[in-house]
């Protein structure tokens, strides 16, 4: 049959990014501990397209993600996937991320109940003649106004609010997730809980008015928290606030990567003759 996608193409426009998005694939996320999450993948992938090739196929990336189909997935696997990709569509630039809802259990603060909460993550890399690793991570977390909490003369006006990070780390290292989440989460003015008692509320209404926070004081706590990992070589963070007075967005944002390694400066050497510092030089008799 003819094959149209393979045809020549003449105007002369290479093209990005050609792909699948938005396709669901059922993997397995490794925990902390050792087990596994089963979570439902929501994958996008795309190859670079040379200008003089018309299209792609487009079966084939769904050929690719249905062999990992219900397996563990993460950097290692994501690398694999890049490369078959790249070796398949004879591509020189393959995108890929992978984005899920991962569970982490927490207790209620103050009637100890343990309930769990999601927290949406990724997995995303790109494959150019090397690989590059992202893990992101988002948290929901809640913020008071310091300017209203100041001003006014009862209460003060509240939002809850995501802080996410995304992080690059040393090679042949892990970050997990389970300790991601918490300098993010406590980077805001109180913690978000799925279940809360009436003395759980109260405890974080109080905790929250104690703590009032900017999108900036948020960012800026995540910040130091991070960069407290030793293996994590560079991160973009954020925190995006739906305000509860206006019809708008606040947010702040910065990133970070760790400076290079400084050889140390070997010793300087004298030249011939010459006295240590601190002393006269002389010339050396013969």
């Amino acid at each position: 049959m003819r094959d149209v996608a393979a045809e020549a193409d003449h105007r002369n426009v290479p093209l990005e990014k050609v792909g699948i998005k938005d396709f669901h694939l059922p993997l397995n996320v490794k925990r902390k501990d050792g087990s596994y999450s089963s979570v439902l993948g929501v994958v996008e992938i795309a190859v670079e397209l040379p200008k003089h090739h018309r299209g792609t196929h487009m079966s084939r990336f769904v050929e690719i993600l249905r062999r990992w189909q219900n397996q563990p997935m993460a950097e290692a696997e994501m690398k694999q996937m890049s490369i078959e990709a790249a070796e398949i569509f004879s591509a020189q630039k393959v995108y890929l991320e992978t984005r899920f809802k991962y569970f982490l259990e927490k207790r209620t603060p103050a009637t100890n109940i343990l309930c769990t909460l999601d927290y949406d993550c990724t997995f995303s890399c790109r494959w150019n003649q090397g690989f590059d690793f992202i893990l992101g991570v988002q948290v929901p977390t809640m913020l008071v106004c310091p300017c209203s909490r100041e001003i006014s003369d009862f209460g003060a006006h509240s939002q809850r609010a995501v802080v996410s990070a995304q992080v690059r780390y040393d090679e042949g290292t892990i970050v997990w997730i389970e300790d991601l989440v918490p300098p993010l989460e406590k980077s805001g003015s109180a913690e978000i809980f799925p279940l809360l008692k009436r003395e759980d509320e109260k405890l974080i209404t109080e905790q929250s008015f104690s703590n009032p926070k900017f999108v900036e004081d948020a960012v800026r706590d995540c910040f130091l928290g991070l960069r407290q990992f030793p293996n994590i070589t560079w991160f973009q963070v954020s925190c995006e606030a739906a305000e509860s007075i206006h019809n708008h967005y606040a947010y702040a944002s910065t990133s970070w990567r760790r400076p290079p390694h400084k050889p140390a400066r070997p010793p300087r050497s004298r030249p011939s003759g010459q006295a240590r510092t601190g002393q006269k030089t002389r010339r050396l008799r013969d």
